[in-house]
């Protein structure tokens, strides 16, 4: 048989063709830490696209942490948690995190896309039903897709639309044996809040489970930075299972899963991405360990990133560009077209400002926007400064 082209030859004419069409990527290089200010390709900007809400990943006692644990344990683990490399350090994190938490047990994994990709699929099978927001991360989506469950899908925070499909569920011959409910606690890309009472209530009617992905929620919502069901004030039979990550508002990496024992040890012995995957470096666990003691001792860091969130929110407002139904210190800056977003990220940029635009696949086509992310160590001044280039890159583009 003649060969008539090379076998990967499709993928570089696919990514000419988002080239085309703006939908590529541009990856820029960070050659300091994650700061407000920080040397990205080589040039001074002010961040503003970072998940460090808390800037913990630079916190004196986190960096320390990472530096003794590594000294004393070594740089790796040596092993999966599931055979040789389950050190005290990773019980430890385990345990404080749930207490944290005000839950009976965690257990974390080696990032929060692990964690559902790993989980949701061992939840349910033929027989099962799982259910999900439409905008869900890719992580639940992926998660869902490798499940043999049946599937259904509610409109984006739409608690009449979820009735329509539990309702519907319960018609369903033969019955289904197990039903979850899959939501983002904050939507990435709007900063939205899910209407967790609202869902759990419904879950409850219909004997259902909830699963709550709360990366962006916690260390931001809830007292102390406990996340969306400390939030909502809701209990652990309302949410079934929590999962968050610490690569976020905990400034390190790593991701987890938080409920009762049961779903503890039902996790560890069923998520392959958890059984067959090499533990976090001991030194990622004490820094994990060490942001949890921040959280609980020094709570002006989660005050403060809501000052600033405040802050610049109302700057956008004034000034007339649409910032979605964000609810967090996740601002989406409403641009429409992907081109324009590009265009406008890269005004910012010859302006000092680092601020990524999102766009299709991420989000509709028609919804593309700029996600501006504060953090603790923001000052007014950036934050004016940032608002006075938003106004003229926007008066450009005619945003505003």
């Amino acid at each position: 048989m003649e060969v008539s082209r090379h076998p990967t030859k499709y993928l570089g004419e696919e990514y000419q063709r988002l080239v085309r069409e703006s939908l590529n990527w541009q990856l820029r290089v960070l050659e300091s830490a994650s700061e407000p200010i920080c040397t990205v390709d080589g040039k001074e900007v002010l961040m503003l696209c970072a998940n460090n809400y808390l800037n913990l990943a630079t916190h004196p006692k986190v960096v320390e942490a990472t530096i003794d644990a590594t000294r004393k344990y070594g740089a790796g683990a040596g092993s999966d948690r599931s055979i040789s490399g389950n050190m005290f350090l990773h019980e430890e994190l385990d345990r404080r995190l749930a207490k944290f938490k005000n839950a009976p047990a965690s257990l974390t994994f080696q990032t929060g896309f692990m964690a559902n990709e790993g989980l949701i699929p061992q939840l349910a099978g033929r027989g099962d039903l799982f259910v999900s927001d439409e905008l869900n991360h890719g992580s639940i989506i992926d998660g869902v897709r490798l499940s043999r469950a049946d599937r259904a899908i509610f409109k984006h925070k739409n608690i009449e639309d979820l009735t329509r499909v539990m309702e519907e569920a319960e018609k369903h011959d033969p019955p289904y044996k197990h039903v979850w409910i899959f939501t983002d606690g904050v939507f990435s890309m709007d900063g939205d809040l899910a209407p967790l009472p609202e869902i759990a209530k419904i879950a409850k009617e219909h004997g259902a489970g909830v699963y709550v992905d709360d990366a962006h929620g916690e260390g931001v919502l809830g007292e102390g930075g406990r996340g969306i069901v400390d939030h909502f004030k809701l209990g652990r039979d309302e949410v079934h299972a929590e999962m968050g990550t610490f690569s976020k508002a905990f400034g390190v990496v790593g991701g987890h899963i938080t409920g009762n024992e049961d779903l503890r040890n039902f996790t560890y012995n069923k998520a392959r991405s958890w059984l067959l995957s090499g533990a976090v470096p001991p030194g990622v666990a004490a820094a994990c360990i060490a942001a949890i003691d921040v959280l609980e001792t020094e709570p002006q860091h989660v005050r403060r990133v809501w000052e600033n969130r405040n802050h610049l929110l109302d700057g956008f407002k004034d000034a007339g560009f649409d910032t979605g139904n964000g609810e967090t210190p996740i601002i989406p800056v409403m641009c429409g077209k992907s081109k324009t977003s590009k265009d406008f990220a890269d005004y910012l940029w010859t302006k000092g400002i680092f601020v990524l635009p999102i766009f299709y696949p991420m989000v509709a086509r028609d919804k593309a926007r700029l996600r501006v992310q504060l953090c603790t160590k923001h000052t007014t001044e950036q934050l004016d400064r940032t608002l006075e280039a938003f106004k003229e890159g926007g008066r450009k583009l005619g945003i505003i």
